[in-house]
């Protein structure tokens, strides 16, 4: 699960709606991978096809290499690949994760577009930057930037606004999972279709859909190591702590809240946009299946939604020109967040640390005294 692999070359890894590539199709695809735009020009204020974000993957891993890796997760229904980014730098500390998915829903644009920019940021200033500099001594970040890769792919061939996966059901009448009805917490209780029409349909049964499957085992096998969980969407400038399905709240709720509302304040203080932080049942609409409600459901302390912009004047078709001060202010929100999740963590460790060392002096005291 965590090995590196390259995009298989008879998969449609480079945004075509096929399957698989035609017999013959891999020299047009290999002349595709080298028209696109080096790293140096890569632009971060563009929407980019599936095809664009993985080379830049391939080469962000491969400039970055000393604290990147890009790793594989798992395969949509369509055949392709799905690879997440690993950050990391060496430590003799043992360390902590946190986890990003962006573009579980296709027509959402802008969440992959944030993830790209996180992890430029972070790499383009990890050396200089004596704030990523310390979270990285601690925590590795894992980044995956399209979790819906087929359906993110029809809404660049097909249908701009498709939201689901593209799994056929009902013999064939009908296409795509929502995946993020598709986690198994309390699965299709509320908030979720069993009638695979609707934009909001379960799937046909919980974590039924190969892409679901592939981060929930990911997921499920580091969940004792990840102490923040981030999935980001698009529309609505909300932060969304668990529940959807329940109007209970996490044990946590409270800590949740107050780091949430510290990430909005820095949000806000970049360029004035307002966010609202709640729950999801709160603030927004009952749901369930949810993969924030799941992750705190297994134990992942800090799990968020971050719902970017805007409040519905773009709604999903956000202008590229609103993609660089949506991910500024987003960048502030989410270091808000690690800050206070790193310090969270490594402040109550180092206590019990701190608290054993006059015990442990003594204890060395006493056994000189015997001598």
């Amino acid at each position: 699960m965590n090995d590196q692999a390259p995009c298989p070359c008879t998969r449609s890894c480079l945004g075509g709606i096929e399957r698989t590539l035609p017999k013959h199709g891999q020299e047009d695809v290999d002349k595709m991978v080298n028209s696109l735009s080096s790293l140096e020009t890569y632009n971060y204020n563009q929407y980019h096809p599936i095809g664009e974000i993985y080379q830049w993957m391939s080469q962000i891993s491969e400039k970055y290499k000393d604290v990147v890796t890009q790793h594989f997760l798992g395969m949509t229904y369509e055949a392709r690949p799905m690879y997440y980014l690993k950050i990391s730098q060496p430590s003799s500390q043992p360390k902590k994760m946190i986890w990003m998915d962006c573009g579980i829903h296709a027509r959402e644009w802008i969440a992959p577009a944030f993830c790209q920019w996180f992890v430029k940021e972070i790499l383009q200033n990890y050396k200089d930057s004596s704030r990523i500099s310390r979270l990285l001594r601690h925590l590795d970040l894992y980044v995956l930037p399209v979790l819906n890769i087929d359906g993110y792919v029809y809404t660049w061939t097909t249908d701009r606004l498709w939201r689901k996966s593209r799994s056929p059901h009902n013999n064939g009448t009908c296409f795509g999972t929502d995946l993020n009805r598709n986690f198994d917490a309390s699965w299709c209780s509320i908030g979720a279709s069993k009638n695979c029409q609707d934009l909001t349909f379960c799937g046909t049964g919980p974590v039924s859909e190969p892409e679901t499957r592939a981060v929930s085992r990911f997921i499920e096998s580091q969940k004792e190591h990840i102490l923040c969980f981030l999935t980001m969407h698009s529309y609505g400038q909300l932060i969304l702590t668990p529940y959807g399905y329940t109007g209970n709240k996490s044990s946590n709720y409270e800590e949740l809240i107050k780091v949430g509302q510290k990430a909005a304040n820095a949000l806000k203080a970049k360029h004035g946009t307002n966010y609202r932080v709640g729950s999801s049942i709160d603030v927004l609409y009952a749901s369930s299946g949810s993969s924030r409600d799941w992750a705190r459901d297994i134990g992942i302390p800090f799990s968020y939604t971050f719902e970017l912009r805007d409040n519905g004047t773009h709604g999903f078709l956000l202008p590229e020109d609103q993609i660089q001060p949506t991910c500024e202010e987003t960048m502030e929100a989410v270091f808000s967040v690690l800050d206070d999740v790193h310090d969270n963590y490594w402040s109550s460790n180092s206590v019990g640390k701190v608290s054993s060392t006059p015990v442990a002096l003594g204890l060395l005291l006493f056994l000189i005294s015997l001598f």
